[in-house]
Order: structure tokens, then sequence, then C-alpha cells
């Protein structure tokens, strides 16, 4: 009963929890990406213009962050870099994009503008690319 209660971490469990948590966000958010980026492929640039860049410029940096920096993400690659990325279109998706909308249509990028602010602050873990390239600058 005492451990049910207890309020301190298992450091042996924090690397693979953060491994964990970011390869299921970055799936989930595939899942949106993927969808776009077909679009995109095929020439159908009809898309939110949410800051002024234009329809097809916005598709392009959705695609970019959803997809790419997803992947970075899942892989710990550029992983705080990736995160701000991700931050900054989570932010616009629900304060830009969707601000006259009510809380449970903007409530999905508010989970994920959660969670990329939890991963930013906790970084990526020892299982990622960006632990070896730093073992490696360090040795």
């Amino acid at each position: 009963m005492k451990k049910l209660f207890q309020t301190s971490f298992n450091p042996a469990y924090l690397d693979v929890t953060l491994l964990f948590a970011r390869v299921v966000i970055s799936c989930m958010m595939l899942t949106h990406g993927l969808p776009k980026m077909q679009e995109l492929l095929a020439g159908n640039y009809q898309f939110a213009d949410p800051i002024g860049l234009g329809m097809k410029t916005s598709l392009i940096l959705a695609v970019f962050t959803e997809v790419v920096l997803s992947i970075c993400m899942i892989l710990g690659l550029a992983f705080r870099i990736s995160t701000i990325g991700l931050l900054v279109t989570m932010l616009i998706a629900a304060f830009v994009t969707h601000a006259g909308d009510p809380l449970e249509v903007k409530e999905k990028a508010l989970l994920y503008l959660l969670v990329y602010a939890i991963l930013a602050v906790a970084g990526s873990g020892k299982y990622a690319v960006d632990h070896f390239i730093s073992k490696k600058l360090n040795s």
C-alpha cells in the first residue's frame, strides 16, 4: 500500500517512459499529418490560412511539423527543436485556427500542446539519437 501512494519517481523507468511518450504522441500526430501530406502531394492546397501566409505555405508548414518533426521526435533527433515546432503548431491550432470554436473542438490541440510542453521540459531521455550524439561530442 505504501508504494501505491509514493510520490517519488523511479529513475530506472524515466527514460523508458519518455521513449514511450515520444513514440505514442508522435504516432498519433502522424495520423493528422499524413492525410495532409497526401493532399499536398496531390496538389490540393485547400487549407486554413490562420496566420496569413497563404494556403499552400500553411499546408507545407503543417505537413513539415506534423510529419517531419513527429518523425524526429520518434527518433529523438533534434528533439527540443522539434518539440518547439510542434508546440507552435498546436498553439496556432488552438488559439488562432479554432479561436472561436467551443472547447470540445480545440481540446485535441490543447492536449497535444500539454504533452509537448511536458516533453520539452523533460527532454528526450537516453533512448534518443540526441543522447548518442551528445555522448559522442562529449567524449
